[in-house]
């Protein structure tokens, strides 16, 4: 290629989807336009892309990737929090290059922390193992998502998974009277991404409501219907010290903690845990204080864990700026 390259970018969520055009340098990539579109405004992801390419106006690129919340299998996903089907073929034609590849969401954001700074990070574990072996990626955001970075020696190769739809452990007797709650309300299964996410922080207060922890405090009791109840929630318990919102951000925290040692023995991490998302940020001082204990709380195995290195991401543009990364480091070397 004469002329340097243009990758389209995407990170498709349940409740945002953002598009980002970059150009290809010799040292590295440099947006030119990015977009943020409302998922649920839109019936479909080609309709997402046709405003996107409209907004550009431009005229041809050479390659794409999307990180996308949902299972990938055989270049197919139907995604998990949207009645959208997104294939590999129809952007293909869409875009007029087979250079297009579609990734889970966490494989993006594990392949886009490859290419962070130490700026961007945040630790809660410093560890005493050196950098090698595989990387753990853990997001909480509108959903669950779990991922790992596999080494070879040589190169990180991310895998996707949908480990956070797997069965919710409980850690104590709390967690346990918790579990019988979720019951009630899920009889067919309870999946730890019904307490670890977005909505799971409001699901964690009103169990925690339910049982007379604390009384609830006015300003949630009188929410105008509508309002972000995650999000008050976090305020209420670290700008207010309500007692009942920071018994729902500690316990989220934990379990937070235990799940991410979970897939840190998975995956056997020795490279470190890697936490995403748009919730950790947010929460950081209730993860410093809560976060570690139930990391490490695996018996016999919490030397392993103390060993290594969990991360913060604070950086929002991480699975964005992963699926570009992949493309220019994976699919601008294919032929045409």
């Amino acid at each position: 290629m004469t002329r340097s390259p243009l990758i389209l970018a995407g990170d498709i969520g349940g409740t945002k989807t953002n598009l980002a055009l970059y150009r290809c340098h010799e040292d590295g990539l440099v947006i030119e336009m990015k977009r943020q579109y409302a998922s649920g405004d839109h019936d479909d992801f080609a309709s997402v892309i046709d405003a996107f390419l409209e907004a550009s106006a431009i005229a041809r690129i050479d390659a794409a990737c999307f990180g996308i919340a949902g299972p990938v299998i055989g270049g197919l996903c139907k995604t998990t929090n949207l009645p959208w089907k997104i294939g590999t073929p129809a952007l293909q034609a869409k875009l007029d290059t087979p250079r297009v590849r579609l990734l889970n969401d966490l494989e993006a954001t594990a392949y886009g922390m490859l290419y962070l700074d130490d700026a961007d990070f945040t630790d809660l574990n410093d560890g005493s193992g050196t950098a090698a072996g595989n990387r753990a990626v853990i997001a909480a955001g509108t959903g669950l998502g779990e991922a790992m970075l596999f080494s070879d020696g040589q190169h990180y190769r991310p895998v996707g998974s949908e480990g956070g739809h797997c069965d919710f452990a409980p850690a104590d007797d709390l967690q346990q009277k918790l579990l019988t709650w979720l019951r009630g309300r899920y009889p067919d299964h309870v999946s730890t991404e019904r307490v670890l996410s977005g909505p799971g922080v409001h699901t964690l207060y009103d169990f925690l409501k339910e049982t007379g922890v604390a009384p609830e405090p006015d300003f949630m009791r009188e929410l105008p219907a509508g309002e972000d109840r995650s999000a008050k929630i976090s305020e209420g318990a670290l700008l207010h010290g309500d007692a009942l919102c920071s018994e729902t951000l500690a316990l989220f925290a934990a379990i937070y903690g235990a799940e991410a040692g979970n897939l840190a023995l998975k995956t056997m991490a020795t490279g470190g845990v890697y936490i995403g998302g748009g919730i950790a940020p947010k929460i950081l001082p209730c993860l410093q204080q809560h976060f570690m204990k139930a990391f490490l709380a695996k018996g016999r195995f919490a030397p392993l864990l103390e060993s290594m290195p969990v991360r913060v991401s604070l950086n929002p543009e991480t699975a964005l700026d992963g699926a570009a990364y992949f493309a220019a480091d994976h699919l601008l070397t294919l032929a045409e």
